[in-house]
């Protein structure tokens, strides 16, 4: 279920004369961007090598410039476009921690067998995640003692039956 790239940015519009852009972060932690050379700019479904030039970070935006971007209006060009780095340049993540776009698209069982579907989408609330199961059939909150097992290399999240039942949104 793994993903090919990670967005880690979009470009938000140009910033000065040079041709430069302002970035907005979609990582936790802007500082990933301070020695980023290499990365991939996703426009139209389709992901192409760049190598970047970084000039300032901030935890809200990022300043940098694409080479063979050199004027305002090529950089205007780029606005909402994602920045990507691809599996190998991704950062490593503490245990127990998952990428979203490796949860998307697992399939969901409980302990006691029962399958629910794909996982859809994941919610950031601020307390914890929540992930939506079949657009809605099922919201389950990230919880350690809901999940019992979560294997994104096979697509598969195991919920506990019991808490899930105390703990889970069920569509009907």
């Amino acid at each position: 279920m793994s993903a090919a790239f990670y967005r880690i940015g979009v470009i938000v519009r140009p910033h000065g004369v040079h041709g430069a852009v302002k970035v907005e972060p979609l990582t936790d932690s802007s500082k990933r961007f301070r020695n980023l050379t290499d990365a991939y700019l996703e426009m139209h479904g389709e992901h192409r090598p760049v190598q970047l030039c970084v000039t300032s970070v901030a935890p809200d935006a990022v300043i940098l410039t694409v080479k063979g971007t050199e004027t305002p209006e090529a950089a205007n060009t780029l606005r909402g476009a994602y920045l990507c780095v691809d599996r190998e340049h991704r950062v490593k993540l503490p245990k127990d921690s998952y990428f979203v776009t490796d949860l998307i698209g697992c399939d969901t069982f409980d302990t006691d067998g029962n399958a629910f579907g794909k996982l859809t989408d994941v919610f950031e609330t601020g307390a914890n995640d929540v992930y939506e199961i079949e657009h809605g059939k099922l919201m389950v909150p990230a919880l350690k003692r809901v999940l019992s097992a979560v294997d994104t290399e096979n697509g598969r999240i195991v919920f506990d039956a019991a808490v899930l039942k105390e703990v889970g949104l069920f569509e009907n």
